[in-house]
């Protein structure tokens, strides 16, 4: 786990206020029994959890795609190539819903604004270098032209939760 004491309070906020804040439906079936806290997510969150990524056209309409996300720090972290319909979207249209799924066991839905992390023309956002050295550790040095192949965001959540109707079968899987 790589998140500190600080992630941990202010994801812990986030999930709390996300489920205070959302309609009684969900409520109803995200409830604080199927609910996974701020330590719990970042337990069964580690390594690629492919995302369903939504994001915006031009025109409004809405296209999904799946990225290879990472969640450090109570944020997630996806990347997509520089030329990519995608990287367009999110240039001019930084909202993004994202959710990870697995099976019924997990969902993880996310709603909030993403920042480039490694623009081409300016300075690279805080934590780059740190992110950058752990991605080139998980897939290797040569695996992409890292400065002109791909783009790296990072997904600040505005609204989260963690829908899991087995929690301690969940967590004690992810400690196997």
């Amino acid at each position: 786990m790589r998140e500190t004491s600080e992630d941990l309070k202010e994801l812990q906020a986030l999930l709390g206020a996300s489920l205070s804040r959302s309609a009684s439906h969900l409520r109803s079936i995200i409830n604080t029994e199927r609910t996974l806290n701020a330590e719990q997510l970042t337990q069964v969150l580690t390594g690629i959890c492919t995302l369903a990524l939504s994001t915006v056209t031009a025109k409004g309409e809405p296209r999904i795609s799946g990225v290879d996300g990472r969640f450090l720090h109570g944020k997630w972290y996806f990347g997509t190539a520089r030329g990519a319909a995608k990287a367009r979207h999110l240039a001019a249209r930084p909202a993004v819903s994202a959710a990870h799924l697995r099976g019924e066991d997990l969902g993880v839905f996310t709603h909030g604004k993403v920042e480039v992390l490694n623009p081409q023309d300016g300075e690279p956002a805080a934590g780059w270098p740190d992110l950058l050295a752990y991605l080139k550790d998980f897939y290797g040095d040569n695996f992409f032209d890292w400065d002109n192949d791909v783009l790296y965001y990072r997904l600040h959540p505005q609204w989260m939760t963690g829908y899991a109707p087995g929690i301690a079968k969940l967590t004690a899987a992810s400690l196997s």
